[in-house]
């Protein structure tokens, strides 16, 4: 499906939440992840970091960082939903080249000059352990708990993060499922064009209670992107797009380029396009630079990222992503039916148990995987 934003969309800047790393703090969480790492030397599947061992370290010693980090990477506080943290320390070259895909990035993660990587994942994992439980997806990288983003030949115009010359549309992140992140981690290895990610809030919008009401009825359903296959079966619910949790907050569930808009009727689709250009017209757009870490509240806020020239030489834009669940937030009670279209989640911190508001007794779809 196209996207239902220009590329020459015009982004409006507005202030968005910034936070420091301590100094001390920021070179704990680098010390620990390198400690572990040479701890940890016979890895066992370093190419999706669910080595038992790996785990149970990260697990056991989170608790041994400072306070002041697991306070930055707290959820964002502002109406924008998304922060930037800044000051986590990382240098050019212990990273290597940028590489082709994610697939290579994963392969090479514990090689001999790439180690940098690596204990980048592992840090990432840390402070991702600090904010809540991360998890990742059993179809997508793998079950890879790290994401890498590069650009990758032959992808530069689908709606997924191996994209450049297209705009990638605004979304929640997984918007299809229904135990999707509440926290998103996107962590800067390299970005030397300054390539801007996209944030826009659904709680800095301006629409009107009718226009509520109609993306609030489920109409149409969201499919999962590209990057998770093309296989879903007939299984796609109608779902609602925005709606009003029980504190009167605005929340969202937005995928316009995996969203059948030309299922709907002109009514839905006109308060659809309301929508969209009232998130295009509070965007924020930060240009991650390399340590920096943005933090995305999928529930409030939906991401995206400006179209770019990709050169393919190793020194194009590398960002390493990481979902991350709340604890104390539970998925509304509607939610529980969903299948997923089968996605399984691989969520090593986690219970088996899934609640959601409403919900007490043990979910029983199996969408839990522990490794």
């Amino acid at each position: 499906m196209k996207s239902v934003l220009s590329e020459r969309q015009s982004i409006h800047l507005h202030d968005i939440e910034y936070r420091e790393f301590e100094p001390d703090a920021a070179m704990a969480v680098r010390r620990l992840a390198a400690d572990i790492r040479h701890q940890s030397s016979d890895l066992q599947h370093t190419d999706t970091l669910h080595d038992p061992a790996l785990l149970a370290e990260i697990d056991r010693r989170a608790g041994e960082l400072p306070a002041s980090v697991r306070h930055a990477v707290r959820p964002p506080a502002t109406a924008a939903g998304a922060t930037v943290v800044r000051g986590l320390p990382v240098s050019d070259a212990e990273f290597g080249p940028t590489p082709p895909d994610w697939q290579r990035a994963a392969a090479e993660a514990g090689e001999i000059g790439h180690h940098g990587s690596l204990e980048l994942d592992i840090a990432l994992l840390l402070l991702a352990r600090c904010a809540g439980d991360l998890f990742g997806w059993l179809g997508q990288q793998n079950g890879r708990l790290v994401n890498n983003i590069v650009p990758a030949a032959g992808h530069e115009h689908e709606q997924s993060g191996a994209s450049s010359t297209t705009l990638l549309s605004p979304h929640s992140e997984d918007a299809f499922h229904a135990e999707r992140a509440n926290l998103l981690m996107l962590a800067c290895v390299r970005n030397p064009d300054r390539v801007a990610t996209t944030v826009s809030s659904i709680r800095e919008v301006d629409l009107d209670e009718q226009d509520r009401r109609i993306l609030a009825t489920p109409t149409v359903p969201i499919l999962p992107d590209v990057s998770y296959g093309t296989d879903f079966g007939p299984y796609a619910p109608p779902l609602p797009t925005v709606w009003i949790d029980e504190n009167g907050c605005d929340t969202i569930r937005y995928d316009p380029a995996y969203t059948p808009l030309d299922d709907a009727d002109p009514v839905f689709r006109a308060a659809y396009a309301r929508l969209t250009a009232e998130l295009a017209r509070v965007c924020h757009a930060p240009a991650l630079a390399p340590g920096e870490l943005l933090l995305v509240d999928n529930d409030v806020a939906v991401h995206g990222r400006v179209p770019f020239r990709a050169r393919y030489d190793g020194t194009d834009r590398w960002l390493k992503r990481v979902n991350i669940r709340l604890p104390e937030r539970r998925r509304r009670s509607e939610e529980a039916s969903e299948n997923g279209y089968g996605q399984e989640v691989i969520a090593p911190y986690r219970a088996r148990t899934v609640r959601t508001a409403g919900q007490d007794e043990a979910d029983e779809r199996g969408s839990v995987e522990q490794p």
